[in-house]
Formats: structure tokens, sequence, C-alpha cells
């Protein structure tokens, strides 16, 4: 099989984690006879950089094109102070909406090795964590109409607008239900029904999807509820579906109990094949460039990319074990080390999943 995979690297730590991806990708490669073609371009504060914009219309071509994008991370404080509209951020967003990429994936997996690096109680570990956020991800406030102006008495007011169609709640909403279908076929709707009209189309949608999936069991749950329950009782969950910026905070919050931000992998997918992985780290700068990042989520996004836009499930299933395995033999990070354990370097850690491969 040969694929084309574009590579964006992107700012801070993005550069170190996107090496290692890559290296376990081509070492997949080597082992099942595929042959992956990178092409590596630039989007957030390194686009800026160089051409003044953090996405231009050549490297939203070339993706198109593509068969998969791998994104490291965009944003840091060197571009903090610059015009909102061209912040590194837009770029993220508009590569997500030029690719029609509505539906975020975010699975939270602790792994056995790590419990200790959980910060909840034992008795709470001990019933499992593994569950999957499927985040609606070019719409809601984050595309709203948003205005920020002077009053008359000369107070400072600002508004930003939660928005969603119908048609925009029922993509999503097939999305999750079908992944329902393919684990426990539990599938969780998260909204504020109520307060917000939104929420209240939101879940009268859910509820009309799920006449045609009568194999998973549909539930509600209002959002602030939701964050408390992930910590009181994660196993509760299978599946969760919520709109943009709920599912933004609360898959940030479900991170934290894999013990880091850099263990977590994410896909954003549209209707077909197609998808752009990226890690949920962030670009981390204030360790960008010492060689402690962990890069284990974007070889996990990696994995996930095999998977889904490839179907090539025993090569992902070959990272995700020599992720385990190598994490089983005490082979860890800064970020997941704990009592007397020595940390090895972002490079260290990619290369041991690589000899686990």
């Amino acid at each position: 099989m040969t694929k084309t995979i574009i590579l964006l690297s992107g700012d801070g730590i993005g550069p170190e984690i996107i090496a290692e991806a890559k290296k376990a990708l081509l070492a997949v490669a080597k082992k099942f006879k595929h042959s992956f073609n990178f092409d590596m371009r630039k989007i957030g504060g390194e686009s800026i950089d160089a051409f003044g914009i953090p996405l231009t219309d050549d490297t939203i071509a070339v993706c198109k094109k593509a068969d998969a994008v791998l994104l490291g991370a965009v944003g840091g404080p060197k571009w903090d102070n610059i015009d909102p509209e061209i912040r590194p951020e837009r770029g993220l967003l508009k590569i997500r909406k030029e690719l029609g990429l509505f539906a975020n994936i975010r699975p939270t997996k602790l792994f056995p090795s790590l419990k200790s690096a959980c910060p909840l109680k034992n008795d709470i570990v001990d019933s499992g964590i593994d569950f999957i956020v499927v985040r609606e991800l070019t719409g809601g406030i984050y595309f709203g109409q948003r205005e920020t102006k002077k009053l008359s008495d000369g107070q400072i007011w600002a508004q930003d607008t939660l928005g969603y169609s119908k048609n925009e709640i029922e993509r999503i909403g097939h999305v999750a239900f079908e992944f329902a279908k393919t684990r426990s076929k539990k599938l969780c709707s998260i909204d504020k029904a109520n307060v917000l009209d939104s929420s209240k189309l939101w879940r009268k949608v859910m509820e009309d999807i799920a006449k045609d999936y009568p194999s998973v069991t549909l539930s509600h749950m209002y959002v602030d509820n939701a964050a408390m329950q992930i910590i009181k009782n994660p196993a509760q969950f299978d599946v969760i579906v919520t709109e943009n910026m709920f599912g933004d905070i609360l898959s940030d919050e479900a991170s934290a109990l894999v013990g880091s931000l850099g263990l977590m992998p994410s896909s954003s997918i549209g209707t077909g094949k197609f998808g752009l992985y990226e890690p949920i780290s962030g670009s981390a700068p204030d360790i960008a460039g010492k060689e402690i990042a962990n890069p284990i989520g974007a070889i996990l996004s990696a994995a996930m990319m095999l998977r889904h836009s490839f179907g090539l499930e025993e090569e992902a299933v070959a990272i995700e074990n020599a992720v385990e395995s190598a994490l089983s033999k005490g082979f860890k990070t800064a970020d997941i080390v704990s009592g007397k354990e020595s940390p090895i370097s972002t490079s260290e850690m990619g290369e041991k999943i690589v000899q686990e491969l």
C-alpha cells in the first residue's frame, strides 16, 4: 500500500513529537511492506513567520490531495500579541473547516502500567477508564458571530454567538452512534438543555437519530454533571457526544485521568476516510526544544490514522501494543515518571516504541 501523508509539525514541541510519530510509521511501513510518502508543510506560527498568515492556500490544496494529515501543535507566546485574525490557532480552525472535518475523536484510555499516574482513587481506577469523546468541531460558539464594542456609558461589551443547525447535529450524531455500535453500544449525549435553546435542539435531534440505531442505548447528561461524573465514575462512559466548546473542555479534563496530556491522541474526520490526526498536548512552549516532551500522543494519533484513513487495523494495533509494551517495561518521559523512576528523552521514547514494533 502506498499513501501520501502531509506532516504539519507546527510550533513548540510539534516538530519533536511528529519526528517520533514519523519514525513509528516508517517502522510500520518496513514491517508490513507499505510505502508512506511524507510531505512537510507549515501551519500556525511557523507559517506566520514564513508567509505572514497561519495557513496558506497552497498548504490547504496539498492537504486536500493527500490521504491523511498528521499535525503537531500550533501557537506560543511569540504570537500572542499579533492581530487576532491571523493568530496561529486560526490556521488550525481554518484547516478543519476547509477539509470538512466536523468530528473530533478523542479516546481516553488508561494504560495498566500508568495506574500510578492517574490522580483518582484506586477503587475508581480499578473499575477501568476507556471511553471516547466525539466532539462537534466546526460549529458552535467557536465559529459563531462575535463582537466587541464600547457602549455609550464607556463600558466595553462583548458577545459570542452559539448556534447549531439540525444538519450539523445530525452528522455528528451519526458519527457518534456508529462508534457506539462498534463498542459497548452505549452513547451519552452531553448538553445544557435546561438553559440553552441550541442544546434543546441538540437533544431532540439526538433522540430522533437514536431511532435508526436500536442496538445503541442513548442517555443524556447536563454538561456540569458530566464534568463531575468523568471524575467520580469514568467507567460509566463508553462513547460521549457533545458540541464544540463542551467537548473541548470535557476532553481536556478527561486527559488528566490517563496521567498526561502527552499521552492523548485525537483524530478529526468528516464523511469519508480522510482525516487530520493530532495529539492534544498543545505546543507546550515552556518545554519546546528540551527533548522532554512525550511523543506517545503523536504516535497513537498515527495509529488512529492507520486504522481510520487507511483501513490498516493490524498495523494500528501493532503501534498501540508497542506503546503499551514500552511503558510496561518502565520507559517513560518526564511527565509520567513517578517515585524513583528515571525519565528518558523524547527521541529515546520514540526509539523504544520502534524497537517494540
